[in-house]
């Protein structure tokens, strides 16, 4: 048994729900057969309007990604209330039929679940995140595990909701006092195929940070994602909620910003009706 395994399970918890096969599997088979139609980029941290501190380079993801409802570019920098919330969410192409059922049924639950004091209004789960996990293959050939995510926050106001396929993933709540220090596993639960995970609240969105610590390896492979030097073991969608009013059309942004992206709409568009009309 791995030492992690005896952390406090958080199934039951106040403003965070675990719920294991919650994906059906037709709804799995619609879903993965949708992913295979898209084209995940690699995406640079940094920019030229947003460049790297001193001292560091800029640097890839660790690993593919794709936006719905809205897109984060990176080197935009993040979602970020109160202050960076301007010129960071670009309109991005719509969730499948299938995906719109799903989340529809997901933010009926929330209110049903939790405080209505925790949902603000307007709420509802109008971007995601599509995160591929796994290996990335190196120039040499050979491969180099990147199936992890850092400590961090999510800022977009209330709950975060996300859907994961195929391995599974050591998700934890952390506390983290400072950079000297060791963060302290406050919660943690294994996020297995066609599980929903929802967390919200003042604990769980600002007090602690999260991460994926690992991503199992038992054999499980996406062989029919289009994600380029890169080998998919698992893939999680996170939905979150950006404000109406701070989501802006590519051609909104300044003239800077919109040359910091082109380069990834191009790209994009040579694979999306979508990513056409925006250029």
């Amino acid at each position: 048994m791995h030492k992690a395994s005896r952390k406090p399970q958080f199934q039951q918890n106040l403003n965070l729900i675990y719920e294991a096969s919650y994906v059906t599997a037709n709804e799995k088979k619609d879903i993965i057969r949708y992913l295979e139609s898209l084209h995940p980029i690699w995406e640079n941290r940094f920019s030229k309007s947003n460049p790297p501190p001193e001292g560091e380079t800029n640097r890839p993801l660790l690993r593919p990604v794709y936006w719905l409802g809205n897109w984060q570019f990176a080197c935009l920098d993040y979602y970020h209330p109160p202050k960076g919330i301007q010129n960071r969410c670009v309109e991005a192409e719509s969730y499948p039929p299938v995906l719109e059922k799903i989340v529809k049924k997901i933010e009926q639950m929330v209110h049903e679940k939790f405080s209505e004091k925790d949902i603000p209004r307007g709420w509802h789960l109008n971007t995601c995140l599509i995160n591929y996990y796994g290996n990335k293959i190196l120039p040499d050939g050979k491969k180099l595990d990147t199936a992890r995510v850092g400590e961090h926050k999510d800022f977009e106001p209330g709950p975060v909701a996300s859907i994961s396929f195929g391995e599974k993933a050591l998700f934890q709540f952390i506390k983290s006092e400072s950079k000297s220090q060791k963060s302290q596993v406050i919660l943690q639960q294994w996020l297995e195929d066609s599980s929903l995970q929802i967390f919200g609240g003042d604990k769980f969105k600002k007090q602690l940070f999260h991460r994926v610590q690992r991503v199992e390896e038992k054999g499980i492979l996406f062989s029919g994602m289009k994600t380029t030097d890169f080998e998919t073991r698992r893939i999680n969608f996170t939905f979150r909620f950006v404000p109406n009013e701070h989501i802006k059309s590519l051609k909104e942004l300044p003239e800077n910003l919109q040359q910091d992206i082109n380069g990834y709409v191009s790209e994009l568009g040579k694979q999306s009706k979508f990513w056409q009309t925006q250029l």
